[in-house]
């Protein structure tokens, strides 16, 4: 295999002939950042070479802040920044002020949405693990073959004396010239009784990948609103607008099919932009069963979340009634695969259009069958 990005093709011998570092064509960077509530969180910055970047938070579970594709803005960032979990409120909606937004963040382990009682326990929004610092951080970058990889890796817990006990471990991955990236995400019950495990990665579209111009492609077989409000905007769910003064949010649930692999896609696509952007992902429905769409078309806040997840994004309690809360018995292992990339250009998106079309139809034949 040979290095390859939009300006040149070489192999690894060829070009060390010609830089000092690997860092002139792409790599990874660590650093801390130094203001306001961000202060004392470690990042690493990924850079592909191909125009593709993201930023990795190491104190946020290795969640990922930042992402571009040739200087172009592709996610949605809250007015918090990337917040320092020390600073993380998990009574009621206290998570909102942590909310970074950006590439991923992920929500779980062992509750995710609205703020309930569970039992004896009062439980906030969308879980603890975003504002999880990592630890055995390990970046793996190195040549293989021809192929410069970059990879890191650490592990956040979830853990209580007396209580749920699970561990995420958690490798990013890409190589130089690549427009993708891969998470590989094992999660394992340490403890001794079974515990609720609930996850869902919150990807969020944003300005200018997000405009009125965009539409969300999905190989999803059911659709339905999860509010009154959603269900007024289902005939638009898949299409956006210009910010709208005062617009209520809307939220819809997708049961995905894969394609032979098992595998679900997802892409945010704006054709208007750079002859046609887009950013795609996709994800097994074996462990990734739904994937749920968070619309907010506001002033401000102006965001799609695209949101693969193991379970509905309601209450713990609701799920606990209605029988659907997910478990992990004692050391149960559950592994995550999800890729990230970018489409550019017209062939790109049409292909990609076209791979959805495909596992609908055969869904629909197999069904008539």
């Amino acid at each position: 295999m040979i290095i390859k990005n939009r300006h040149f093709t070489i192999t690894k011998k060829e070009l060390e002939r010609r830089i000092g570092n690997v860092t002139q064509i792409g790599g990874t960077r660590h650093y801390e950042l130094l203001e306001g509530n961000s202060k004392g969180t470690r990042a690493v910055d990924f850079n592909t070479g191909s125009g593709f970047c993201f930023t990795v938070l190491l104190d946020r579970g290795l969640d990922i802040s930042r992402a571009t594709y040739n200087g172009i803005n592709l996610v949605y960032h809250t007015p918090n920044g990337e917040v320092n979990p020390a600073f993380y409120k998990p009574e009621g909606y206290g998570w909102l002020r942590t909310f970074f937004g950006g590439l991923l963040t992920t929500c779980g382990l062992t509750y995710l949405g609205p703020p309930c009682i569970d039992g004896d326990e009062v439980i906030g929004l969308h879980g603890r693990y975003s504002n999880t610092p990592a630890r055995q951080i390990c970046d793996k970058s190195e040549w293989k073959g021809d192929d410069y990889h970059l990879e890191v890796s650490g592990i956040a817990e979830e853990a209580l004396l007396f209580g749920d006990k699970l561990r995420l471990t958690r490798t990013i991955s890409t190589k130089i010239g690549a427009k993708s990236l891969n998470i590989n995400d094992t999660v394992e019950n340490f403890g001794y009784k079974e515990s609720p495990f609930t996850i869902l990665y919150h990807i969020n579209a944003g300005f200018p990948l997000l405009d009125k111009a965009s539409k969300l492609m999905l190989s999803a077989v059911k659709s339905e609103p999860c509010d009154d409000i959603s269900k007024s905007g289902i005939d638009k769910m898949n299409t956006f607008s210009d910010p709208i003064a005062g617009f209520k949010e809307q939220n819809y649930l997708h049961r995905m099919t894969g394609d032979e692999a098992g595998y679900a896609y997802a892409a945010m696509i704006n054709k208007n932009l750079c002859n046609g952007l887009g950013l795609y992902i996709k994800f097994g429905i074996q462990n990734l069963p739904y994937l749920s769409e968070w619309k907010m078309m506001g002033e401000g806040d102006y965001v799609v979340g695209i949101e693969p997840c193991n379970v509905r994004c309601e209450s713990r309690s609701i799920l606990r009634k209605n029988k659907l809360l997910p478990f992990l018995k004692p050391g149960e292992i559950k592994e995550i695969k999800i890729e990230i990339g970018i489409l550019e250009g017209e062939k790109e998106i049409e292909v990609f259009t076209n791979k959805i079309k495909r596992i609908l139809n055969h869904r629909e034949k197999h069904c008539e069958g």
